[in-house]
């Protein structure tokens, strides 16, 4: 949560999510794997993260996020108030998933990664987004992976 919380973070996760359709907790899991843990994102190991968390992904989360953003429109009080409790369940869903994330990554063994922690990150983050990027989503797996390598020599 703090990489999420760092300047320009979660502007640009919703910037891989809206255009990409990705997970951002997938890409946050990518990005400490680089960063932190200094390991490569192969396929299989993207694959491991999906199979761990895709199904709570669609069925608990995107359902969530679904009904929140339609109330949007909704400007009565009752309505304004259910899409904030929804908003509080969706990151609480939202916070199952970065749990079950962790527990993966303490568990499987990994190829180590070369370069700096943001190369690692960034890298990382490729295998989940791919590598048919434009400017924009150049721009947000940098900010994504400079945050991700300046967490990581905070806690060192």
């Amino acid at each position: 949560m703090a990489v999420y919380a760092a300047d320009g973070v979660s502007a640009a996760c919703l910037t891989l999510q809206g255009r990409l359709d990705v997970d951002v907790n997938v890409v946050l899991f990518a990005a400490y794997v680089g960063a932190v843990r200094a390991e490569s994102l192969t396929d299989a190991g993207l694959v491991a993260a999906l199979a761990r968390v895709g199904d709570w992904h669609r069925a608990v989360v995107l359902p969530l996020r679904s009904v929140r953003r339609r109330l949007k429109v909704e400007t009565s009080p009752a309505a304004v108030q259910l899409r904030a409790n929804l908003q509080r369940l969706e990151i609480d869903a939202e916070m199952v998933e970065l749990v079950e994330l962790g527990a993966l990554a303490a568990d499987e063994a990994r190829p180590s990664a070369s370069g700096t922690s943001t190369e690692r990150a960034a890298a990382a983050i490729g295998t989940v987004v791919g590598d048919e990027l434009d400017d924009e989503l150049r721009a947000a797996v940098g900010v994504i992976a400079s945050a991700s390598a300046s967490w990581s020599a905070r806690s060192d």
